[in-house]
């Protein structure tokens, strides 16, 4: 499986594609970040993330694109950046067909480190480690997108048999329609 992993940002948008499947050593096949001038116009910022992002999807070819999910921060500010990055990612796949899966940090960190609290530091030598890197990928939004793709080799197996056991008990139990209210009867007495 090729995955090409998002760390979305509108001023650094980690990319990173990893090849493998879940079990085997995996290869990166490529890693680095678009980049967004921070005084360019919201639209104009944008156009560059799909511009950076369809080339890399033209070059690699990947199967499925891994985005991280965005979540709440106390600064607004990042997270809106954030979150238009994200959808600009999610929509050059879908354009193109590729399945988006979306991660939240802590599942990458966990699949990655084992610890869902771990930092910057220790993803970066965990996916230097796992890759074979001579050095951690810089600057660490490029080590999270790598993290994100390997993140998704690994758990797709374990969610495909999941999707698959609920869809199989679906078909096995009767869908069950709501019952109507059971109709009271009133005896009316009769009168002599």
């Amino acid at each position: 499986m090729r995955v090409l992993g998002v760390d979305p940002g509108l001023t650094r948008c980690g990319v990173g594609v990893v090849e493998g499947v879940a079990g085997r050593p995996l290869t990166m096949l490529g890693v680095g970040v678009v980049r967004t001038p921070a005084d360019a116009g919201l639209g104009r910022r944008l156009v560059a993330v799909e511009q950076g992002l369809e080339q890399w999807l033209d070059e690699h070819r990947p199967e499925l694109v891994a985005v991280e999910r965005v979540f709440s921060q106390h600064n607004v500010r990042t997270v809106m950046g954030t979150a238009q990055a994200s959808a600009v990612a999610v929509l050059c796949a879908s354009r193109r067909g590729i399945p988006v899966a979306l991660h939240t940090p802590s599942e990458v960190k966990a699949a990655v480190t084992g610890s869902g609290r771990a930092d910057k530091a220790q993803v970066g030598a965990m996916v230097t480690r796992l890759l074979r890197l001579d050095a951690p990928p810089k600057p660490a939004d490029a080590a999270d997108a790598l993290a994100l793709a390997i993140c998704h080799i690994w758990r797709a197996p374990a969610q495909n048999r999941l999707q698959q056991a609920v869809a199989a008990h679906a078909a096995r139990t009767p869908p069950t329609t709501p019952r109507a209210p059971a109709a009271r009867h009133t005896s009316k007495g009769r009168t002599a």
